[in-house]
């Protein structure tokens, strides 16, 4: 998500600012969103936000956390002769204590899942080869790049040596959360690289260097930050791309990602890079291939599941009839909803932020407490909506694709496509990498989760039709559209009554 900046402070584990100029978004990632985001932000200053204000109670229902979950086949590919033997435990990694403390302590793991098992050899193994990784949502990706980070980083020296780019502002303050977590007894920096809310204005030519050793944030904030030349680079270790298929795609973030491998390179030509994300469409994935050698100069690792394999089977999708875009309304109420109360918690995805308000004016005039995100919001709105969804204060999240990637909350079993997910531009071809993520919202690590697709068009069925072809898997109809029992049977069919 693009983010605009004007000014910046600096302290350990603060939101920092946004950067102007954001770049052109081509998806429908909340395309329209983006833009109102950046107006509301043309005045943005920078305040030390203390982090605490974002942190999940985690004595609450719904608090986040991470479990280890099974995976399927990976396939890895290995450059060089350098040899990588999986970790079966965090101990045959070579770990210092503080950080295995804060895996056993504080993240309350107990061994690697299969991708931390396979990928974590090849990240922490000299001499440090790049890496292109793939693999489930759900299946601890996060745990991976957030470990390699802070494995690396030296605690004296008190200058950037981590940076992790995120395509929004909420997967950012979540990888946060994790890292302060994990890190915990390591005494490493942290300092979030976000826009800012509206108090306490410092022009970012007025704020001292950076000297947080990991900084976690949207690329519009660290391309500002190397503008001022407030964002040493000269001790980067290790730079992390997360969902990188979206940073390096052409429809999102390639040019101001590209420049920062660039300003990297020139300062720290040893520096490893880390691309990870649950989808690389073909053209991604070679264009992603071809950056990194030619960028970076040295051999990388891959890791990547077949497509094929991607649809998670612990989620089980369905497929919805409805006659008109009200009845779509009334089997979110009369069917979805209602069930769904008893299994968890419910994300409803639209495709704009017209459609969010329409759908929330209507759920709410129904009598639902419900709550939606968009990028048009403000920084504080959108952080109290996030916090109160985590922390189980709300069941049903409306929202558009702003939190389709990365969103880790553990007890959202439900997810709804009130709308299909189309390329932006082109409304008669599915985007494939933004369904799976979708798909991947309900069911984290492992867990039972039901997707159910609304579909009242000609152009729906067409979609949903590329859909099914696409990852070679037919998704069961549940029909008639009104049938209370119909959807129990779907909900018990996808273990959650």
């Amino acid at each position: 998500m693009a983010d605009n900046e004007s000014s910046d402070s600096s302290t350990n584990a603060t939101v920092t600012p946004p950067s102007s100029n954001p770049p052109e978004m081509k998806s429908w990632a909340d395309v329209a969103d983006e833009e109102a985001a950046a107006e509301n932000q043309d005045e943005a200053s920078s305040a030390d936000i203390k982090l605490d204000s974002l942190v999940i109670d985690e004595s609450k229902p719904g608090a986040l956390g991470l479990t280890n979950p099974d995976d399927s086949t990976i396939e890895s590919v290995t450059s060089g002769d350098t040899p990588y033997t999986s970790a079966k435990r965090f101990e045959d990694l070579n770990l210092s204590p503080e950080l295995l403390k804060g895996l056993y302590v504080e993240m309350k793991f107990e061994q690697p899942s299969k991708i931390q098992a396979i990928s974590l050899p090849m990240i922490l193994t000299p001499p440090y080869k790049n890496l292109i990784a793939q693999a489930h949502n759900g299946s601890g990706k996060t745990t991976c790049f957030v470990l390699g980070m802070l494995s690396r980083v030296d605690p004296k020296v008190p200058e950037p040596q981590a940076l992790c780019i995120c395509p929004t502002r909420e997967l950012a303050i979540q990888n946060m959360e994790v890292l302060l977590k994990m890190g915990k007894f390591t005494g490493i920096t942290s300092e979030l690289a976000l826009p800012p809310d509206k108090a306490n204005y410092m022009p970012i030519q007025k704020r001292p260097p950076i000297t947080a050793q990991v900084i976690i944030g949207t690329p519009g904030t660290f391309s500002k930050w190397l503008q001022h030349k407030k964002l040493g680079l000269s001790k980067m270790k290790i730079l992390v791309f997360d969902e990188a298929d979206h940073m390096l795609a052409m429809s999102g973030f390639r040019d101001e990602s590209i420049r920062i491998m660039k300003a990297i390179t020139k300062s720290s030509s040893n520096c490893q890079v880390l691309l990870f994300s649950a989808t690389f469409d073909d053209a991604v994935k070679a264009f992603t291939s071809k950056i990194v050698g030619e960028i970076f100069l040295k051999e990388y690792n891959q890791m990547f599941v077949k497509k094929e394999e991607l649809s998670l089977e612990s989620v089980k999708q369905y497929k919805v009839h409805c006659p008109d875009e009200h009845s779509k309304i009334m089997v979110i109420k009369d069917q979805i909803l209602e069930l769904g109360e008893k299994v968890g918690q419910t994300i409803i995805f639209v495709k704009s932020r017209n459609t969010a308000s329409m759908l929330h004016q209507a759920l709410v005039k129904l009598g639902y407490e419900v709550t939606t995100i968009q990028g048009a919001l403000n920084i504080e709105d959108r952080d109290k909506i996030i916090k109160e969804f985590k922390e189980g204060l709300t069941q049903v999240l409306i929202s558009t694709d702003v939190l389709a990637r990365g969103f880790d909350q553990s007890q959202v079993n439900l997810v709804i496509n009130f709308d299909l997910p189309v390329q932006y531009g082109n409304f008669s071809e599915p985007d494939y990498e933004v369904y799976l993520h979708r798909v991947g919202r309900a069911g984290r690590f492992g867990r039972k989760g039901a997707v159910f697709n609304l579909l009242c068009l000609d152009k729906d069925d067409m979609i949903m039709g590329k859909i099914e072809k696409y990852f070679n898997s037919q998704i069961t109809e549940v029909d008639p559209w009104n049938s209370r029992a119909e959807f129990e049977g779907a909900l018990r069919g996808a273990g959650l009554l």
